[in-house]
């Protein structure tokens, strides 16, 4: 990452909103979670229909606020960038959900927090690399 773009005030101003944006896909993932396991939906199942719910939620509360001034081409583009790069984060948060339950007895909705944790880095850099891309950034890309 280019240091100069990182101590810009406009990169650290987008990266709170992905924040609070993230924290709401949190409420989001961790509700939808709760509902499904209570509904007697199999743990994994349920964990992979939340984080997919919260992923789309994320997506266009990003597009429309956090990187509104980034947006470039079609937002179904857009999307089918964001969801596809997502899944390696939902991988992520699913491999930490059934390690840290299985294997270490944490209860799982403790344990979805620690895998919405370890992802959300990956997920942070991944939106800015890849979806939404500034306009001069994409105009040079390879492609």
């Amino acid at each position: 990452m280019d240091l100069k773009k990182t101590l810009r005030l406009s990169y650290w101003l987008s990266f709170i909103k992905f924040n609070v944006v993230g924290l709401s896909g949190v409420m989001v993932n961790e509700g939808l979670l709760l509902a499904l396991v209570y509904a007697r939906v199999y743990l994994l199942h349920a964990d992979a229909v939340a984080i997919e719910a919260s992923i789309l939620s994320n997506f266009f509360l990003n597009d429309y606020w956090t990187f509104r001034d980034r947006r470039h081409g079609h937002i179904a583009v857009r999307l089918v960038k964001f969801n596809a790069l997502m899944i390696i984060g939902l991988v992520v948060n699913l491999s930490i959900l059934y390690s840290l339950t299985t294997y270490l007895g944490i209860n799982y909705a403790v344990s979805n927090l620690f895998g919405i944790a370890a992802a959300f880095l990956l997920r942070y850099w991944l939106s800015v690399r890849f979806t939404w891309i500034k306009r001069e950034e994409a105009s040079t890309a390879p492609g």
